[in-house]
C-alpha cells in the first residue's frame, strides 16, 4: 500500500502548524464529511471510497525523506517533530461502503486531534468524492440497461492511471458486472473482458480472415466485432459464418459487438440475420459512447441490445465531473464537552449543521421502503412505539408522521480511538450490499429526470440549536 502522508493541500500543513504553534493541536474536535447536491441530476449518492480510506489511514505516517522536502518548505523543527511518529488516533462514524445517501448528511464523522482531523481533510475528499461519484453514475447506467450486464470499458479515457483502477472498482459498486482494466479485476477481484478491436480485424487481409483467427484461438468465448467496414453486409454475414463453423466444432458462439452507427437500427437487423440463421442465443453487445439516457432511448427503441460497454461517460461522469463533498467542522470539545460549531454563509445551501450529529433512515415497518432521513444529535432516542413527525428545515409547515416504521443509524464505527473497528469488505460483498440498499428506494426516486426528491429532515432538537446559533450571531453582530 502507498503512503499518501503528503496527499494534502499545503494550507492544511500551514493550519496544523499554526494548531501547534498555539498550543490548540491536542484539541479534539468533529468534522462532517458530506456533500451539498447529488451528481447528475440524481436523487440519491453511492458512497464509496471507505475501504481506500482505511488503506490511506491504516499507511499513514511521515518518512524521514518527508520530512527532509517539508523542511525545504520552511517548516521548523518543532513541526517536524510533531510529524515524525504519526499515527491516526481519533474515532471515525460512517456510513458503511456502498450505502446511499443524501445532501448535508454526515457520511464520515471524524473526532481526533486537530492536528489529526486537519491533515486527513484533503484525502478524505479525493478518494471518496471520485469513488462515490463513479458508482453513482454507474448506478444510473444500470438502472437505463434494466438488468442487462453494463461492462466498465473506460480505463483509457480515464484522468490518470488512478482514476482509471479505482474508478473501475466503484463501477463494479454501482452495478457494473465487469471491466476492462486488468489491473482493477487483480487488485479487486473483479470479473474482466474484452474481445478484439478493429486493429484485429484492419490487420488481417479480409474481415472473415480476422474472425476465423481469432476464434481458432477462443473458440470457447467468441464475441466478434463486426462494424468495421460494413456492419449488416460485411460483418454480420462473417461473424454467422465463424459462428456455424464453431457449432460444427461442438463450441456455442458468444456474440457479437456493435460500436458504431445507428445502434437501434444495426441491432435490430443483426438480430434477424442471426436468428435467420439459428443463432437465437448470441448476444449482441453495443459500446460508442453509451451513457444512461442514450441506453434508455436505446430500450424504448426496442434495440436488440443484450449488454452494454460503457466508458468515456462512466468513468468521467461526463454530464457531472465532480462531487462537491466538504468537510466541515461541527464541534469543539472543551472541558469534557462538545461545544457546536456552525459556518454561516450568504447562501443558505452552505450553512452547516452544526454539533456531534447522526443520521437515522426510517423505514415502512410493512415493505422496508426507506421513507426519510432525520439528522439527529448524538445523544438523542427515538421510541419507535410512539409516531414519529418531522419536518422540513426550511419549510416547516411541511410536516409528515409516521404510524407503523422501524428506523435504522447509518453511522457505524470505523475507527475507535485509533483502531479500525470496521469489518473490510470485498467489491463484491459491497456491490450486493448496494443493490439490496436501492432495493428499498421507490422507483420515483430512481428517474433520470426529474426524480422524487427523498426527505432529509432535521430532528427538533438540531433544528432548535442550529437556529438558535444563526439568531446569536445575527444579534451579535447586529449591535
Amino acid at each position: 500500500m502507498r503512503n499518501l502522508a503528503l496527499l494534502t493541500d499545503f494550507y492544511q500543513l500551514t493550519m496544523m502548524n499554526g494548531y501547534l504553534k498555539h498550543k490548540l493541536d491536542e484539541d479534539i474536535v468533529v468534522f462532517d464529511y458530506f456533500f451539498r447536491k447529488n451528481p447528475s441530476n440524481n436523487s440519491y449518492t453511492i458512497v464509496a471510497g471507505i475501504e481506500q480510506v482505511i488503506d490511506y489511514l491504516e499507511n499513514l505516517s511521515f518518512t524521514e525523506e518527508d520530512l527532509q522536502y517539508l523542511r525545504g518548505l520552511n517548516f521548523d523543527e518543532e513541526f517536524l517533530n510533531a510529524l515524525k511518529g504519526f499515527k491516526f488516533s481519533g474515532t471515525i462514524y460512517g456510513a458503511p461502503e456502498g450505502s446511499i445517501m443524501f445532501p448535508h448528511e454526515p457520511i464520515l464523522r471524524v473526532k481526533a486531534r486537530c492536528f489529526e482531523a486537519q491533515l486527513i481533510e484533503t484525502a478524505l475528499l479525493n478518494i471518496l468524492n471520485f469513488q462515490s461519484l463513479i458508482a453513482t453514475k454507474a448506478s444510473r447506467i444500470c438502472e437505463a440497461a434494466d438488468g442487462d450486464p453494463v461492462m466498465e470499458f473506460g480505463l483509457r479515457r480515464a484522468q490518470g492511471p488512478d482514476a482509471g483502477i479505482y474508478g473501475a472498482r466503484a463501477a463494479v459498486i454501482g452495478g457494473c458486472t465487469s471491466t476492462s482494466n486488468v489491473l482493477a479485476g487483480k487488485m479487486f477481484d473483479i470479473p474482466v473482458v474484452g474481445t478484439q478491436a478493429h486493429s484485429w480485424i484492419q490487420t488481417f487481409d479480409s474481415e472473415l480472415e480476422a474472425f476465423q483467427a481469432y476464434a481458432a484461438i477462443y473458440p470457447d468465448r467468441c464475441l466478434l466485432l463486426v462494424d468495421t467496414y460494413d456492419t449488416l453486409k460485411s460483418g454480420v454475414p462473417n461473424a454467422i459464418k465463424v459462428f456455424q463453423e464453431l457449432k460444427e466444432k461442438g463450441y456455442q458462439p458468444k456474440g457479437i459487438r456493435i460500436d458504431s452507427g445507428d445502434i437501434a437500427y444495426l441491432s435490430k437487423e443483426a438480430r434477424k440475420q442471426l436468428d435467420a440463421a439459428g443463432f437465437h442465443d448470441v448476444s449482441i453487445v453495443a459500446s460508442s459512447d453509451l451513457e444512461e439516457e442514450t441506453i434508455y432511448s436505446l430500450k424504448i427503441q426496442r434495440a436488440a441490445i443484450n449488454g452494454w460497454g460503457v466508458g468515456t461517460n462512466l468513468i468521467t461522469s461526463s454530464d457531472s465531473p465532480a462531487l462537491g463533498g466538504v468537510y466541515k467542522l461541527a464541534a469543539i470539545e472543551k472541558n469534557g464537552g462538545l461545544i457546536p460549531k456552525i459556518k454561516i454563509s450568504e447562501n443558505p445551501e452552505k450553512i452547516t449543521n452544526p454539533g456531534y450529529k447522526k443520521v437515522v433512515r426510517i423505514y415502512d415497518a410493512h415493505n422496508n421502503n426507506a421513507q426519510a432521513d432525520l439528522i439527529m444529535l448524538d445523544d438523542e432516542v427515538i421510541d419507535t412505539t410512539q409516531p414519529l413527525t418531522i419536518f422540513h428545515p426550511i419549510y416547516t409547515w411541511k410536516k409528515k408522521t409516521f404510524n407503523r416504521y422501524k428506523i435504522r443509524e447509518m453511522l457505524v464505527p470505523i475507527y475507535e480511538e485509533g483502531k479500525l473497528v470496521y469489518p473490510r469488505k470485498t467489491v463484491a460483498e459491497i456491490k450486493a450490499y448496494t443493490a439490496k440498499e436501492l432495493q428499498t428506494l421507490w422507483p420515483e426516486y430512481k428517474r433520470f429526470n426529474r426524480p422524487h426528491l427523498y426527505k432529509v429532515d432535521l430532528s427538533q432538537k438540531l433544528w432548535d440549536l442550529k437556529n438558535e446559533m444563526l439568531n446569536a450571531y445575527k444579534e451579535k453582530n447586529s449591535l
